[in-house]
């Protein structure tokens, strides 16, 4: 989300331009490990999910590093580099 999810539209064409869906090979590896335990305080079944949590700070870390590295506060997504050379 924070370097890929652009969409431009060709004003000619009418088409998505260089639209780059992410696949697995686009990110690193991942270890999983489920901990088979059950947490009654997460809701009635005990399950807990592993949907985009492991992803939230993503973005912020990506900004912050172009932040340290430029000085250049990026506030929108996607980053790109004409948001950086702005």
């Amino acid at each position: 989300m924070a370097l890929l999810e652009e969409q431009q539209v060709d004003a000619q064409l009418g088409t998505l331009v260089g639209y780059h869906f992410a696949v697995n090979a686009d990110g690193p590896k991942n270890d999983v490990a489920f901990i088979d335990q059950p947490d009654p305080h997460i809701n009635q079944n005990g399950a807990k999910g592993i949907g985009e949590v492991g992803i939230i700070g993503t973005e912020p870390a990506i900004a912050n590093t172009i932040y340290n590295a430029t000085g250049k506060r990026i506030r929108s997504l996607p980053i790109t580099a004409d948001k950086i050379l702005r």
